[in-house]
Protein backbone atom coordinates (compact mmCIF):
# COMPACT_ATOMS: atom_id res chain seq x y z
CA UNK A 1 0.00 0.00 0.00
CA UNK A 2 3.20 2.32 0.99
CA UNK A 3 4.54 2.13 -2.59
CA UNK A 4 1.19 2.41 -4.22
CA UNK A 5 0.40 5.56 -2.56
CA UNK A 6 3.58 6.69 -2.65
CA UNK A 7 3.57 6.38 -6.29
CA UNK A 8 -0.04 7.89 -6.94
CA UNK A 9 1.00 10.96 -4.99
CA UNK A 10 4.31 11.69 -6.81
CA UNK A 11 1.90 11.39 -10.42
CA UNK A 12 -0.50 13.93 -8.70
CA UNK A 13 2.11 16.13 -7.41
CA UNK A 14 3.56 16.62 -10.83
CA UNK A 15 0.84 16.82 -12.82
CA UNK A 16 -0.68 19.59 -10.56
CA UNK A 17 2.41 21.59 -11.38
CA UNK A 18 2.54 21.34 -14.89
CA UNK A 19 -1.56 21.59 -14.87
CA UNK A 20 -1.80 24.47 -12.94
CA UNK A 21 1.01 26.17 -14.02
CA UNK A 22 -0.63 26.03 -17.51
CA UNK A 23 -3.87 26.90 -16.59
CA UNK A 24 -2.82 29.74 -14.33
CA UNK A 25 -0.84 31.51 -17.00
CA UNK A 26 -3.12 34.41 -18.38
CA UNK A 27 -3.95 35.45 -14.35
CA UNK A 28 -0.21 34.99 -13.49
CA UNK A 29 1.70 36.76 -16.26
CA UNK A 30 -1.32 39.78 -16.31
CA UNK A 31 -1.22 40.77 -12.40
CA UNK A 32 0.80 42.62 -10.57
CA UNK A 33 3.18 41.02 -8.94
CA UNK A 34 1.49 41.29 -5.40
CA UNK A 35 -1.61 39.55 -6.71
CA UNK A 36 0.38 37.40 -8.66
CA UNK A 37 2.02 35.33 -5.67
CA UNK A 38 -1.30 34.08 -5.30
CA UNK A 39 -0.38 31.52 -8.15
CA UNK A 40 2.96 29.98 -6.09
CA UNK A 41 1.19 29.77 -2.75
CA UNK A 42 -1.84 27.96 -3.65
CA UNK A 43 -0.08 25.79 -5.53
CA UNK A 44 2.12 25.08 -2.14
CA UNK A 45 -1.13 24.48 -0.18
CA UNK A 46 -2.75 22.60 -2.81
CA UNK A 47 0.54 20.40 -2.57
CA UNK A 48 0.69 19.88 0.99
CA UNK A 49 -3.32 18.85 0.73
CA UNK A 50 -2.63 16.27 -1.95
CA UNK A 51 0.25 14.62 0.44
CA UNK A 52 -2.03 14.82 3.17
CA UNK A 53 -4.71 13.39 0.77
CA UNK A 54 -2.89 10.68 -1.17
CA UNK A 55 0.13 10.31 0.66
CA UNK A 56 -1.18 10.36 4.59
CA UNK A 57 1.06 12.87 5.74
CA UNK A 58 0.21 16.18 7.24
CA UNK A 59 1.89 19.03 7.64
CA UNK A 60 2.07 21.03 10.79
CA UNK A 61 3.68 24.48 10.50
CA UNK A 62 3.92 26.70 13.94
CA UNK A 63 5.51 29.36 15.19
CA UNK A 64 4.29 32.05 12.64
CA UNK A 65 4.55 34.79 15.70
CA UNK A 66 8.08 34.28 15.15
CA UNK A 67 8.03 35.64 11.59
CA UNK A 68 9.13 39.62 11.80
CA UNK A 69 7.43 42.30 10.03
CA UNK A 70 9.81 43.40 6.61
CA UNK A 71 12.76 41.98 5.38
CA UNK A 72 14.22 38.74 7.14
CA UNK A 73 15.85 35.74 6.17
CA UNK A 74 15.06 32.44 6.98
CA UNK A 75 16.99 29.57 7.20
CA UNK A 76 15.36 26.26 6.83
CA UNK A 77 17.34 23.47 7.67
CA UNK A 78 17.27 21.47 4.12
CA UNK A 79 16.24 17.88 4.34
CA UNK A 80 13.74 17.19 1.53
CA UNK A 81 11.36 18.42 -1.88
CA UNK A 82 8.92 19.17 0.81
CA UNK A 83 10.85 22.30 2.81
CA UNK A 84 11.19 24.09 -0.49
CA UNK A 85 7.82 24.33 -0.85
CA UNK A 86 6.09 24.32 2.38
CA UNK A 87 7.10 28.02 4.19
CA UNK A 88 6.65 30.26 1.44
CA UNK A 89 2.63 30.70 1.78
CA UNK A 90 3.75 32.46 5.03
CA UNK A 91 5.57 35.07 3.57
CA UNK A 92 4.59 38.28 1.95
CA UNK A 93 7.24 38.53 -0.92
CA UNK A 94 9.48 35.44 -0.66
CA UNK A 95 12.86 35.66 -2.69
CA UNK A 96 15.05 32.88 -3.35
CA UNK A 97 18.73 32.53 -4.61
CA UNK A 98 18.70 29.48 -7.61
CA UNK A 99 20.97 28.49 -10.19
CA UNK A 100 20.71 30.38 -13.43
CA UNK A 101 20.00 27.50 -15.69
CA UNK A 102 16.37 27.04 -13.75
CA UNK A 103 15.49 30.30 -15.08
CA UNK A 104 15.73 28.76 -19.21
CA UNK A 105 12.90 25.91 -18.22
CA UNK A 106 9.98 26.74 -20.50
CA UNK A 107 6.92 28.30 -18.01
CA UNK A 108 9.05 27.52 -15.07
CA UNK A 109 11.79 29.99 -15.89
CA UNK A 110 9.23 32.28 -16.67
CA UNK A 111 7.22 31.93 -13.30
CA UNK A 112 10.98 32.43 -11.62
CA UNK A 113 11.53 35.67 -13.42
CA UNK A 114 7.71 37.39 -13.03
CA UNK A 115 9.03 37.05 -8.96
CA UNK A 116 12.17 38.69 -10.03
CA UNK A 117 14.32 35.64 -7.75
CA UNK A 118 17.90 35.96 -8.13
CA UNK A 119 19.90 33.63 -10.57
CA UNK A 120 23.64 32.89 -10.05
CA UNK A 121 26.21 31.71 -12.41
CA UNK A 122 28.17 28.76 -11.94
CA UNK A 123 31.87 29.89 -11.06
CA UNK A 124 33.92 31.28 -8.35
CA UNK A 125 31.94 30.97 -4.94
CA UNK A 126 33.09 34.20 -4.15
CA UNK A 127 31.97 36.07 -7.31
CA UNK A 128 28.75 34.29 -6.98
CA UNK A 129 28.78 35.51 -3.35
CA UNK A 130 29.26 38.89 -4.03
CA UNK A 131 26.94 39.06 -6.63
CA UNK A 132 23.76 37.34 -4.26
CA UNK A 133 24.73 39.99 -2.32
CA UNK A 134 24.37 42.74 -4.04
CA UNK A 135 21.74 41.75 -5.90
CA UNK A 136 19.58 41.21 -2.53
CA UNK A 137 20.24 44.31 -1.55
CA UNK A 138 19.35 46.04 -4.35
CA UNK A 139 16.04 43.88 -3.81
CA UNK A 140 15.26 44.40 -0.14
CA UNK A 141 16.18 48.27 -1.04
CA UNK A 142 12.89 47.95 -3.79
CA UNK A 143 10.50 46.02 -1.66
CA UNK A 144 10.35 44.55 1.94
CA UNK A 145 11.55 40.81 0.97
CA UNK A 146 12.27 37.66 2.62
CA UNK A 147 14.85 35.77 1.83
CA UNK A 148 15.37 31.85 1.53
CA UNK A 149 18.30 30.46 2.24
CA UNK A 150 19.28 26.98 3.32
CA UNK A 151 22.53 27.32 5.75
CA UNK A 152 23.78 23.63 4.69
CA UNK A 153 23.27 24.42 0.79
CA UNK A 154 22.56 20.37 -0.19
CA UNK A 155 19.90 18.37 1.58
CA UNK A 156 20.96 16.69 4.15
CA UNK A 157 19.44 13.13 5.68
CA UNK A 158 17.54 13.70 9.36
CA UNK A 159 20.02 13.33 12.12
CA UNK A 160 23.52 13.74 10.53
CA UNK A 161 25.83 16.21 11.77
CA UNK A 162 25.17 19.95 11.17
CA UNK A 163 27.74 21.32 7.78
CA UNK A 164 26.53 24.89 7.87
CA UNK A 165 27.81 26.89 5.44
CA UNK A 166 30.15 30.89 5.51
CA UNK A 167 27.77 31.87 2.99
CA UNK A 168 24.86 32.58 5.71
CA UNK A 169 27.36 34.63 7.48
CA UNK A 170 28.25 36.81 5.25
CA UNK A 171 24.42 37.22 4.40
CA UNK A 172 24.07 38.46 7.74
CA UNK A 173 26.51 40.49 8.05
CA UNK A 174 25.91 42.57 4.95
CA UNK A 175 22.34 42.49 5.04
CA UNK A 176 21.77 43.59 8.56
CA UNK A 177 18.50 41.79 8.25
CA UNK A 178 17.17 38.88 11.33
CA UNK A 179 17.30 35.79 10.35
CA UNK A 180 14.65 33.19 11.61
CA UNK A 181 16.33 29.36 12.00
CA UNK A 182 13.19 26.94 10.61
CA UNK A 183 13.48 22.98 12.43
CA UNK A 184 11.63 20.32 11.36
CA UNK A 185 12.79 16.55 10.52
CA UNK A 186 10.84 16.45 6.73
CA UNK A 187 13.60 13.86 5.75
CA UNK A 188 12.16 10.75 7.08
CA UNK A 189 8.81 11.47 5.46
CA UNK A 190 10.16 12.96 2.29
CA UNK A 191 12.95 11.07 2.00
CA UNK A 192 15.87 12.85 -0.34
CA UNK A 193 16.07 10.61 -3.87
CA UNK A 194 13.50 8.32 -2.96
CA UNK A 195 10.16 8.25 -4.18
CA UNK A 196 8.75 6.41 -0.93
CA UNK A 197 6.21 9.07 0.62
CA UNK A 198 5.80 7.99 4.78
CA UNK A 199 2.48 8.70 6.36
CA UNK A 200 3.03 10.65 9.46
CA UNK A 201 2.55 14.33 10.59
CA UNK A 202 5.63 16.40 9.47
CA UNK A 203 6.51 19.49 12.58
CA UNK A 204 8.05 22.81 11.68
CA UNK A 205 8.67 25.51 13.68
CA UNK A 206 9.65 29.16 13.23
CA UNK A 207 12.06 29.91 15.49
CA UNK A 208 12.56 33.00 17.31
CA UNK A 209 14.16 35.54 15.29
CA UNK A 210 18.30 36.08 15.78
CA UNK A 211 18.73 40.04 15.54
CA UNK A 212 20.89 41.66 13.06
CA UNK A 213 24.42 42.82 14.61
CA UNK A 214 25.55 40.11 16.23
CA UNK A 215 29.36 39.28 15.47
CA UNK A 216 29.81 36.48 13.54
CA UNK A 217 31.16 33.40 15.54
CA UNK A 218 27.81 34.25 18.30
CA UNK A 219 25.02 34.09 15.10
CA UNK A 220 27.15 30.98 13.61
CA UNK A 221 26.55 29.96 17.31
CA UNK A 222 22.96 30.84 17.98
CA UNK A 223 21.80 29.48 14.57
CA UNK A 224 23.80 26.19 14.72
CA UNK A 225 22.87 25.97 18.39
CA UNK A 226 19.01 26.55 18.64
CA UNK A 227 18.08 24.82 15.07
CA UNK A 228 19.48 22.05 15.18
CA UNK A 229 18.12 21.41 19.30
CA UNK A 230 14.83 21.90 17.98
CA UNK A 231 15.62 19.30 15.10
CA UNK A 232 16.82 16.69 17.87
CA UNK A 233 13.17 17.42 19.37
CA UNK A 234 11.26 17.18 16.28
CA UNK A 235 13.38 13.92 15.53
CA UNK A 236 12.88 12.42 19.36
CA UNK A 237 9.15 12.62 18.75
CA UNK A 238 8.89 11.08 15.54
CA UNK A 239 11.17 8.32 16.14
CA UNK A 240 8.38 7.62 19.70
CA UNK A 241 5.06 8.40 17.85
CA UNK A 242 3.07 5.24 16.99
CA UNK A 243 3.17 5.54 13.27
CA UNK A 244 6.95 6.39 13.49
CA UNK A 245 8.53 6.26 10.01
CA UNK A 246 11.46 3.93 9.42
CA UNK A 247 14.69 6.41 10.74
CA UNK A 248 17.63 6.22 8.32
CA UNK A 249 20.86 5.46 9.75
CA UNK A 250 21.90 9.26 10.20
CA UNK A 251 18.71 9.17 12.27
CA UNK A 252 19.06 6.23 14.44
CA UNK A 253 22.81 7.68 15.62
CA UNK A 254 21.37 10.96 16.21
CA UNK A 255 18.72 9.27 18.56
CA UNK A 256 21.86 7.12 19.92
CA UNK A 257 24.01 9.90 20.93
CA UNK A 258 20.94 11.75 22.61
CA UNK A 259 20.44 8.77 24.73
CA UNK A 260 16.98 7.98 23.22
CA UNK A 261 15.54 4.53 22.75
CA UNK A 262 13.18 3.94 20.02
CA UNK A 263 10.69 1.29 19.71
CA UNK A 264 12.61 -0.38 16.76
Amino acid sequence: MLYIRSLAFNFVFYLSLIVQMILWTPYYFLSPRDRAWFVPKFWSRTSMWLYKVIGGTDSEITGTENLPEGSFILAPKHQSFWDTIAFFPYLSDPLYILKRELTWIPFFGWYIMKMRMIPVDRGSRSKALKAVIAATKAELARNPRQLIIYPEGTRRAPGDEPAYKYGIVELYSQLGVPVVPVAHVAGLYWPRRKFLRFPGTIKARFLPAIPPGLDREEFMQRLIGETEAACDEFLIEAAKSDNAPPLPPTAAKRLAELGVTTKG
